[in-house]
């Protein structure tokens, strides 16, 4: 997930105009508010979370074939 640096808020900036981080993330994504200048919490649309958690098959499949082709070696003394 990319974060746009613009889309870091201050937790007294959020608790102070939540609508104004609601629109930041209608208009360019995921804000992350922070809280002393660390970061804290993440803010973003409950349709866009359901797509984060779960990563299309291909994508395992083609995770998967790289692991196994670069740790070969591995794989095949655990095989024993």
């Amino acid at each position: 997930m990319n974060i746009n640096p613009k889309n870091i808020v201050s937790m007294a900036d959020a608790n102070q105009d939540f609508s104004k981080v609601a629109r930041l993330v209608d208009e360019n994504g995921p804000v992350i508010i922070s809280k002393n200048n660390v970061p804290r919490y993440l803010v973003m649309e409950a349709g866009a979370a359901n797509q984060e958690q779960f990563a299309a098959d291909e994508d395992v499949m083609a995770i998967s074939k790289s692991l196994i082709e670069k740790n070969l070696q591995a794989y095949e003394v655990l095989a024993k």
